[in-house]
């Protein structure tokens, strides 16, 4: 049995032909001759009328939402029907007949998350994921494009990256380690042999954040490249992002309308993007209302009142060096300021931070020391700058932050099938 796409039928390449449809029943509504199905599958849903005494109404009538289900029928075109074609039903075969779902309309969040394994299966989601599975493919080609090589970081780790607060610890055999918080520091290790990396993994923070933008486990796409200095960072930044959301927009235009998100906003964003200096953000906030003081590492609240002076992506470049990890290279002539950028945008705030590396050797210890870490921890890491040292940069962008602002989501945990929070780990 060939087995059509129901994709393929919307784009009315089917009609006045037969065809056979595999999927679920995503609703139902029965009148005395006709029963209304809608079937969906992973490409779309269409419209399924069952009418009396015909083969498929006894099926028709025991079938439930959410049953699996194969069907037999004609396309034909209807303004009526969702999609503009529907399925004129001879034959129906319930596969898997479904308990009384338990997905109605107006029920809370909260109940929602818990039955998280259920309410993927509703059409937002399906979108979703399919056009998160379209941005990944489109940042592994971009970086293969410019010979970056791809590479496989360990998620068990014996030292910070960031913060040691927010490290997930692990029991490994007789010793403790942590979840990795990024790729960044392996990564460094393999631009003294393949020059441009870059990975694709979750990263795991344990920060008691309850907001709309963070997750504990999150996807996490890190490059680093030797011989390059923070321009070079912010020009691979903004073509990343640019080059992501022109594809989408043309590839995935229907799903984009369906969401309510115009394809259009997302073919604005071209480089160059527009660039300030944290000293310039600083008195930008100063002049909205904001107390805050140079040192100060910048908040949600901060990023959003400076996101509402740029119609989309911008960076902020130059941080205090109090406000930036140990590995941040800074101003020999400027040592207070880290070599360092973020690129911010509308809603979500940070969606990328990286930056120039120490590539110093005595410098990279001092800096260690500064943060309170302990030296013999990192000597791996110092032995980059011992033999051979580079200039060399990197960032990293959270895949879950780059689709909730490209697609208007209104909380990340929609942007990812099984969100990690401080408070949600089922299922």
């Amino acid at each position: 049995m060939s087995i059509t796409p129901i994709q393929e039928i919307l784009a009315g390449r089917f009609e006045g032909q037969e065809v056979n449809v595999r999927g679920w029943i995503y609703r139902k509504r029965t009148s005395k001759k006709t029963i209304f199905l809608l079937i969906r599958d992973a490409t779309g849903v269409i419209q399924s009328t069952v009418k009396a005494k015909t083969l498929a109404w006894r099926e028709a009538e025991k079938i439930t939402i959410e049953s699996s289900t194969v069907l037999r029928g004609t396309v034909k075109k209807d303004k009526r029907a969702p999609g503009g074609y529907e399925i004129s039903t001879n034959e129906l075969a319930i596969m898997g007949l479904a308990e009384t779902f338990p997905i109605a309309k107006d029920l809370s969040e909260e109940f929602l998350r818990d039955i998280r394994h259920l309410w993927l299966r509703g059409r937002k989601m399906n979108i979703v994921l399919r056009i998160r599975s379209e941005v990944l493919w489109l940042m592994h080609k971009f970086f293969r494009d410019r010979g970056f090589t791809e590479i496989s970081p360990p998620m068990f780790i014996t030292s910070a990256c960031e913060g040691g607060a927010t490290l997930f610890s692990a029991r490994y055999f007789d010793q403790d380690l942590y979840l990795t918080q990024s790729a960044q520091l392996y990564s460094e290790v393999l631009i003294y042999s393949l020059e441009k990396v870059y990975t694709c993994a979750p990263s795991f923070r344990a920060e008691k954040s309850r907001t709309i933008r963070h997750l504990c486990e999150y996807w996490h796409v890190e490059p680093e490249w030797a011989f390059a200095d923070i321009n070079d960072v912010m020009k691979i930044e903004e073509e990343l992002v640019s080059f992501v959301c022109q594809a989408v927009a043309k590839q995935c235009k229907p799903d984009l309308k369906e969401l309510g998100r115009d394809p259009n906003e997302l073919r604005k964003v071209k480089p160059p993007f527009p660039k300030i200096t944290y000293e310039d953000g600083v008195a930008r906030l100063r002049e909205k209302g904001f107390k805050t003081k140079w040192g100060e590492d910048m908040g949600y609240n901060q990023e959003k009142a400076l996101a509402k002076d740029f119609a989309g992506p911008f960076f902020i470049y130059d941080y205090p060096k109090e406000t930036r990890a140990f590995y941040c290279k800074t101003y020999r002539d400027r040592p207070d300021i880290a070599m360092s950028v973020d690129m911010l945008v509308p809603k979500v705030g940070e969606l990328t931070t990286g930056g120039a590396r120490e590539d110093d050797k005595d410098q990279l210890i001092k800096k260690i020391n500064e943060a309170g870490l302990h030296v013999q921890d990192y000597e791996w890491y110092i032995d980059m700058r011992r033999y051979g040292t580079v200039p060399h940069v990197g960032f990293g962008l959270g895949v879950e932050r780059l689709l909730m602002w490209m697609l208007d989501l209104e909380n990340i945990i929609d942007a990812i099938p099984f969100p990690r929070s401080m408070r949600r780990s089922y299922p």
